[in-house]
């Protein structure tokens, strides 16, 4: 990128009202609900402060978040890590702000141990299919498997 004011970095507790507006911007632009910037930022408080929630952001001000969160799981010794959440703002796409968040948020699961990166992304959304290929995820679960992974969900919340 080579302008330091795009550069990533880790993203602490202070910067939850950030990540929390981003996270409320992205879900605004693909019309998705949000419970809004300040419930986020209260979750986001509580998340950051621990070690299985990792957040990165770009920008001064900031223009792209990843939101990673880390779990233990039977098939690895290592933690696993889900990539829940990345955007980039829409003057930003295409400049690899994107790639560059990628980046630092794997290293820093592979910092804390993690195994395993996963991501869900819907199936027609097939630019954010070719990005994650570019950056060496797959859509299958097991090598020389042609079967789609699929994600399934069922909220337990009212």
């Amino acid at each position: 990128m080579g302008d330091d004011r795009w550069s990533p970095r880790l993203a602490t507790v202070e910067d939850a009202g950030e990540v929390a507006r981003l996270l409320h911007d992205f879900n605004e632009e693909f019309d998705t609900p949000s419970p809004g910037v300040e419930v986020l930022a209260g979750r986001l408080r509580v998340l950051l402060a621990g070690d299985r929630t990792i957040a990165v952001l770009a920008g001064a001000p900031s223009v792209a978040v990843a939101l990673a969160t880390l779990r233990p799981n039977v098939w690895y010794a290592g933690p696993v890590a889900l990539l829940d959440e990345l955007y980039v703002v829409a003057d930003r796409r295409g400049r690899g702000t994107g790639s560059a968040v990628v980046d630092l948020m794997m290293s820093a699961v592979r910092a804390r141990g993690a195994e395993l990166v996963e991501i869900n992304v819907d199936e027609g959304d097939v630019g954010a299919q070719r990005f994650y290929e570019r950056h060496g995820f797959s859509a299958v679960q097991t090598p020389g498997s042609t079967e789609r992974a699929l994600y399934y969900s069922q909220e337990l919340t009212g």
